[in-house]
Formats: structure tokens, C-alpha cells, sequence
């Protein structure tokens, strides 16, 4: 049985971020802005990448 691979996770240094699915054609989505609150993590609504805060909370979980 195939599984999917876990969704991307970016660590990134702006509490606001954009979200396009990396403009890969056919498998991007529109372009959306993402707001990383105190829970230091913000997840894409259509392609479920993860973009944690640097030195927030949620950083501490991310392998490296």
C-alpha cells in the first residue's frame, strides 16, 4: 500500500507569508497569504504546507 509523503514544512523568519504551491503549474494553487499567530505555525489551506516561525514556538518540533 502507497502513503503520502508528509506535507512540506518551511521555516521562515516573517510572521506573513504567501502560499502558492511553489507555482509548479498544474499542482500550484492561487496565491495566498497566510498570517502565523501565536501558535507559531500556519498551514496552507490547499496544499497543507507547513510554515513555522523561526525561534517560535513551534520551531522547537521541526527537525532540521
Amino acid at each position: 500500500m502507497d502513503t503520502l509523503p508528509p506535507p512540506e514544512t518551511l521555516v521562515t523568519n516573517a510572521a506573513r507569508v504567501f502560499c502558492d504551491g511553489d507555482e509548479r503549474g498544474v499542482d500550484g494553487h492561487p496565491r495566498v497569504w497566510l498570517q502565523i499567530d501565536a501558535s507559531g505555525f500556519s498551514d496552507c489551506p490547499y496544499c497543507d504546507r507547513r510554515f513555522v516561525l523561526a525561534g517560535g514556538p513551534a520551531d522547537k518540533t521541526v527537525a532540521r
